[in-house]
């Protein structure tokens, strides 16, 4: 099984919208019993909260559906998980930091490293701006998620 762990500041935007989109994805493509995902945050400060209200109603327009509960990426989560997904070079960094020996490194990755349309380097925060900011987040993650599923496949599953 390769377990997929997204992950974004807080927890409520970003890495839960990651989650969703790569589980519909998995969902279409019959690897349920193959992949496995979830979504974590660097910081603490949402930790028991549902996804944002604003990233559920978007999310939802698209057919997502946003089910996780913010928690914090735990030391655990490098043993864990195959790929840790970044959203972003702050977050990335925040992460590389947690893998004081760099035993992980190789696991964790930036969300748009994926991207197979989209040239942006992070996936922005949403959360101080407006309604479109929620609407280039799931174009962001659509696009990328789609390129890591690719990746996945070829690299992991194929050669199983």
């Amino acid at each position: 099984m390769i377990k997929i762990l997204f992950v974004c500041l807080g927890n409520i935007c970003r890495s839960p919208s990651g989650e969703a989109v790569m589980n519909a994805l998995i969902e279409r493509n019959n690897l349920r019993d193959r992949i496995a995902c979830d979504s974590a945050g660097t910081i603490a400060y949402h930790t028991g909260e549902p996804a944002d209200a604003r990233m559920q109603k978007h999310a939802i327009k698209r057919g997502y559906n946003l089910t996780s509960i913010a928690r914090q990426i735990k030391l655990n989560d490098f043993e864990r998980f195959n790929y840790i997904i970044a959203m972003d070079r702050d977050n990335y960094r925040n992460i590389l930091a947690l893998d004081v020996e760099g035993k992980y490194k190789d696991k964790v990755k930036l969300m748009m490293d994926f991207a197979i349309e989209h040239s942006d380097n992070d996936v922005p925060d949403p959360y101080y701006g407006g309604e479109q900011g929620f609407e280039y987040v799931l174009d962001l993650l659509e696009d990328a998620c789609l390129g890591l599923l690719k990746h996945i496949v070829k690299l992991d599953l194929e050669q199983k």
